[in-house]
């Protein structure tokens, strides 16, 4: 699959490539449009620790490039490629000497959320970081039914938070098993977040949830300098141009890396529903 040229053809959809050339290519791209992102290397669970400490150096790396050639984007991480389920400690070593230098350079690192299993430690961690460096903000998932209370601290924090519906397979005991109750809490979430967070982030491809969102920010009087709309790389492209056009800000995620046949494979396992989201958008014009 990862060398078969259909294979390939596929995954420049929706990845921006194997190198972190490609990703800055694609990246100055999408900056002239005007268009910000986020760089994420794929490769999320670690064998060892020497695999940890190689994922923060491409991400070291990363930064340092976005900086020299004036990219207007920053990093997104997950913590198991960073070592979490090998060592806490170590992992929180390695997150910090990233964030720090994304503090030294004015740059960001946004901490993405896995499944429920690591929501404590990843707040935990975030948390910790913020307090040192600041320059570091997390992702929440509207499914969960946790998240308003962890909303809250977070913007008590004054945490950037970027706000997503959940792509991980979950219990009814944590998260909402109908779609109607995960697209409530995420309204809920987000006019929240509008309101009283810092710089939140708005990540949806759902077209009715962006309508209530932009009624809610003119209703509201809210600045669209202060939060933005996020979306991934290949998905919706028409909907992001109808936000840059409007004045909203828009930020892609944008991936890159050898590993993207496990995400993509991750992607579509952990919920039925994505096989179908990445069909409907690989035929979408």
């Amino acid at each position: 699959m990862e060398t078969s040229s259909v294979a390939r053809r596929l995954s420049t959809r929706f990845v921006a490539g194997e190198t972190l050339d490609d990703a800055l290519a694609v990246a100055r791209k999408l900056n002239a449009e005007g268009i910000t992102v986020t760089l994420d290397h794929l490769g999320e669970s670690v064998s060892t620790l020497d695999e940890a400490a190689e994922a923060r150096d491409v991400y070291l790396r990363t930064l340092d490039a976005i900086h020299l050639k004036a990219i207007q984007g920053n990093v997104s991480l997950k913590l198991t490629q960073f070592g979490l389920d090998l060592s806490g400690e170590q992992c929180l070593a390695n997150v910090d000497r990233l964030v720090r230098r994304a503090a030294e350079i004015g740059s960001f690192v946004r901490v993405d959320m896995e499944s429920s299993a690591y929501t404590d430690r990843t707040l935990d961690l975030v948390h910790t970081l913020h307090g040192r460096h600041g320059a570091v903000g997390v992702v929440i998932q509207s499914y969960l039914h946790r998240s308003q209370a962890d909303i809250e601290k977070l913007c008590g924090a004054r945490i950037r938070v970027r706000l997503c519906k959940g792509a991980y397979l979950e219990p009814a005991a944590v998260a909402f098993p109908r779609k109607s109750d995960v697209d409530k809490s995420y309204l809920d979430l987000s006019r929240y977040l509008l309101e009283n967070g810092v710089y939140p982030a708005v990540a949806t491809h759902d077209e009715a949830v962006i309508r209530q969102t932009c009624r809610f920010v003119a209703d509201q009087q809210i600045p669209l300098d202060s939060f933005e709309f996020q979306m991934l790389y290949g998905i919706r492209r028409d909907v992001q141009r109808r936000l840059v056009a409007e004045g909203y800000r828009v930020r892609l995620y944008v991936p890159f890396g050898k590993a993207w046949y496990p995400y993509y494979m991750r992607r579509l396992a952990e919920r039925p529903a994505n096989v179908f989201f990445m069909l409907r958008n690989i035929f979408r014009r």
